[in-house]
């Protein structure tokens, strides 16, 4: 007896008339035609059953903020901040987690089910700290939470922001961020990331750095933080995010840099909607297209994923958190239009990600937790393309969101038909 079976299921990896059996949160049989019955069962009828998405990188603090006080109307990295360096004075609790928990119910409609959220600390007052961890535990029954510590006006730069970080991590935050091309001189970049590699080794947490974004090419903190990492022993605990200066490095020295990358450990996330939306500003043309050198790096065994990064803020005034809108659009920018590329763009936006967040039991294997999303498409790359409804989100074993197949009637003259996407 079982609590749940969805059966018919395609599963990513193309095995076909799957059948997922669920017992107690847990999946616990999956194979063709499961003997037996359940309190409920779903009829996936040959779509796609993903695990859950994954957002590597975002900025929940900011969310659904945007127009407030005003509109970023250069629409450019530097603009945004300054423009929450206005607004961050007029914060309050209630509002950071009014639009906090909006977004994750968003999220969920989505099926985008773990989030690692950045979360400024270079307030004295910590209110956003304040609010998100309310959050964290708010959500927890339906959503993983991740906090990163962020100093987002740099850790050093800014007065009393590394006690400031501290305190945030002594009151729960899970991850150490910085910030160091954002420091007033390269040496202190640097420091910063020393300091706060070895305050993360301290303590046994995991790092997350905003890293070179900037079209600057010699902006090389990566460099300095993978060999932290390494020093440290941090392998596999470290993230770079952003990383968008390796877009205008000489091609020799990425080739020394890739090796370092990947011998220390450190994952790379890029914002493919972000990245593309704010660097290349100074350009006329060529135009430099934005993103880090995703395909680059994943043949050198790097782990890459892909973040949301923002959702109507001082930053961005798009988005709606959906993670196959992050993946198509991170195809397009790194011209992964090959049959595996694509299918490693679907993999940045789950697998990869939960890997970087070490999220326990994570995945479509017996024993993990029975967290899915049954999506109208038949495999990865049609996900992506068609951006596929959500038909069904489930988490430890329950339902928690529906949306209707997407279904377009036709009335052509001679020609009346139904139109189901997918199929």
């Amino acid at each position: 007896m079982f609590d749940l079976i969805v059966r018919h299921c395609t599963l990513p990896d193309g095995r076909s008339h799957q059948d997922i059996g669920i017992s107690k949160g847990r999946i616990t049989a999956l194979h063709p035609a499961i003997a037996g019955t359940a309190a409920q069962e779903i009829d996936a009828a040959g779509h796609l059953v993903s695990p859950p998405f994954v957002d590597a990188h975002f900025h929940m603090d900011s969310t659904l903020s945007y127009g407030q006080p005003r509109v970023n109307q250069s629409g450019t990295l530097l603009e945004g901040i300054a423009l929450w360096g206005e607004l961050k004075p007029h914060l309050t609790q209630d509002a950071i987690i009014e639009r906090a928990l909006r977004y994750c119910d968003w999220a969920v409609a989505k099926g985008l089910l773990a989030i690692r959220s950045h979360v400024d600390v270079c307030d004295p007052r910590l209110l956003a700290v304040e609010a998100l961890l309310q959050v964290k535990q708010q959500v927890k029954p339906y959503l993983d939470l991740q906090l990163v510590a962020f100093p987002q006006d740099g850790v050093l730069r800014s007065p009393g922001a590394l006690a400031q970080l501290t305190r945030a991590l002594d009151m729960g935050v899970d991850v150490v961020g910085g910030i160091p091309h954002f420091e007033r001189t390269m040496a202190d970049g640097a420091e910063s990331v020393r300091i706060l590699c070895e305050l993360a080794a301290e303590r046994g947490l995991r790092v997350d750095m905003h890293c070179d974004e900037s079209d600057d090419p010699l902006s090389r903190h990566i460099e300095t933080l993978a060999s932290q990492s390494h020093r440290l022993g941090l392998h596999g605990r470290v993230a770079g995010s952003h990383l968008t200066s390796m877009h205008s490095m000489d091609n020799y020295y990425v080739s020394k840099l890739l090796p370092l990358i990947k011998e220390a450990g450190v994952a790379a996330i890029a914002n493919p909607l972000i990245n593309i939306t704010l660097q290349g500003r100074h350009d006329t043309y060529p135009k430099r297209r934005g993103m880090t050198r995703v395909p680059e790096m994943l043949a050198a065994g790097i782990d890459v994923a892909f973040g949301h990064d923002c959702v109507m803020d001082p930053w961005y005034s798009l988005g709606s958190g959906d993670m196959l809108e992050v993946a198509h659009m991170g195809l397009h920018v790194a011209q992964m239009t090959g049959q595996a590329a694509m299918r490693q763009c679907f993999e940045a936006v789950t697998t990869t990600p939960a890997r970087i967040l070490g999220l326990e039991g994570y995945g479509l294997d017996v024993g993990c937790h029975a967290d899915f999303v049954l999506l109208q498409a038949r495999d990865p790359v049609e996900a992506i393309r068609l951006r596929a409804t959500r038909l069904a989100v489930v988490r430890r074993g329950q339902v928690i969101a529906r949306t209707p197949p997407t279904v377009a009637t036709l009335n052509l003259p001679q020609r009346p038909s139904t139109i189901a996407w997918s199929l």
